[in-house]
């Protein structure tokens, strides 16, 4: 395989799915055939029981800086349509998603480190939202998710701005949960993933719903949990003292 062909890179270890973003010749800018893999790599995933959370990151020091700008040229493409399948699909992957971002993580890689669950990123990190640069609208659907996570007032400042805010301003504002140093990062990333596979799996998919604004499931997740025995499980392992063994999966329902 050529290492430096742009392209999406996965392993599964210890029930964690890590992808990795790689174009290293344009600071892992997404081209148009990274952006189709993506969903279907996901679908991929979350049909592999093995795997409790999902980590994205990207190759070398650096996220993502943004969609490969060369495809905007091509008349034939529709590489915002794609960006938002991709962002979309992982922001329904049922479990647990984290965002680790290192260096530059700007426009379509800031829609994808938006559409986790979370994001831990390395001290020096720098973020952008850049269409205004180049005169494109940005989704409406991404446009909604950065103001959910920062509030209008600083989605507003970085769409129409397009300037790149450091991780003290990221931190402060919502767009990033942890900001460690760069030695500490994988650490501190390695020991939270342990602790989200190890939870149950019913009890965080329910939650991603209902914080995504779904309101009509509640009957639903009570019966995934009267069926599951994760419950009865959490409290006799917490009663014996043991760490839970729970069993409950995703099924896509």
């Amino acid at each position: 395989m050529d290492r430096t062909e742009p392209r999406l890179e996965h392993t599964v270890a210890d029930g964690v799915a890590t992808v990795v973003i790689s174009n290293p010749a344009k600071r892992n800018a997404m081209t148009a055939a990274m952006w189709q893999a993506l969903p279907v790599l996901l679908e991929k995933l979350a049909a592999d029981p093995s795997v409790g959370a999902l980590v994205l990151t990207g190759a070398g020091d650096t996220f993502c800086a943004g969609a490969d700008i060369s495809s905007l040229r091509d008349p034939g493409s529709d590489p915002q349509s794609l960006a938002v399948a991709a962002e979309e699909a992982l922001a329904a992957f049922a479990l647990p998603t984290l965002a680790v971002v290192r260096g530059y993580c700007v426009g379509g890689g800031s829609q994808l480190a938006a559409a986790c669950d979370l994001r831990f990123a390395a001290e020096g990190a720098l973020f952008g939202v850049t269409p205004a640069k180049l005169g494109i609208v940005y989704p409406a659907s991404s446009t909604r998710r950065l103001a959910a996570l920062t509030g209008p007032a600083t989605a507003k400042h970085l769409l129409f701005s397009g300037e790149l805010i450091d991780t003290d301003r990221a931190l402060r504002t919502g767009l990033v949960d942890e900001v460690l140093a760069a030695d500490a990062l994988d650490e501190r990333v390695g020991a939270y993933v342990r602790t989200l596979v190890s939870r149950s799996r019913l009890t965080q998919a329910a939650a991603k719903e209902f914080t995504a604004g779904r309101e009509d499931r509640d009957a639903y997740w009570a019966g995934q949990a009267r069926g599951s025995g994760d419950t009865a499980e959490g409290v006799a392992a917490f009663l014996e003292r043991r760490t839970p063994r729970f069993t409950w999966a995703p099924t896509g329902g």
